[in-house]
């Protein structure tokens, strides 16, 4: 039986490692908390696959390495609607930054709360987004 070394993290081995390398995705583009993002998934229904578009704010970013998710919020017909994704899923095909919002602070529960315009972040401008 192969001994298991531990690493720098201390509960993590080789093996686990080696593992999550060849699944990690290498080009991830750079969104922060308070982006309003484009994030094309994969969806069976059947015998068929197509690729659909969530488009929304995101609020919170968990994780690191292969756990890393992130979540995405937005309104749809006067109900907010949330979806968790996992940043290196095979089913999750392309995040596009759209807009940059500004914000102080790391997870953005209390949008929750808020409806119209004030769910509205105030535009952050950066090199990252396309407008």
């Amino acid at each position: 039986m192969a001994q298991k070394k531990k690493n720098s993290n201390g509960s993590r081995t080789e093996l686990m490692d080696a593992v999550e390398a060849g699944n990690i995705k290498d080009k991830i583009p750079h969104f922060e908390i308070g982006d309003i993002v484009d994030v094309r998934c994969r969806i069976k229904e059947g015998d068929k696959e197509r690729v659909q578009v969530f488009n929304g704010t995101v609020i919170a970013r968990k994780g690191r390495g292969i756990n890393e998710s992130f979540t995405v919020r937005r309104v749809v017909g006067n109900e907010g609607v949330e979806r968790i994704f996992p940043l290196h899923s095979p089913n999750v095909v392309d995040i596009k930054p759209i807009r940059s919002g500004k914000t102080r602070r790391a997870k953005l529960y209390f949008l929750r709360k808020r409806t119209g315009k004030a769910v509205k972040l105030a535009q952050r401008h950066s090199g990252h987004t396309v407008t």
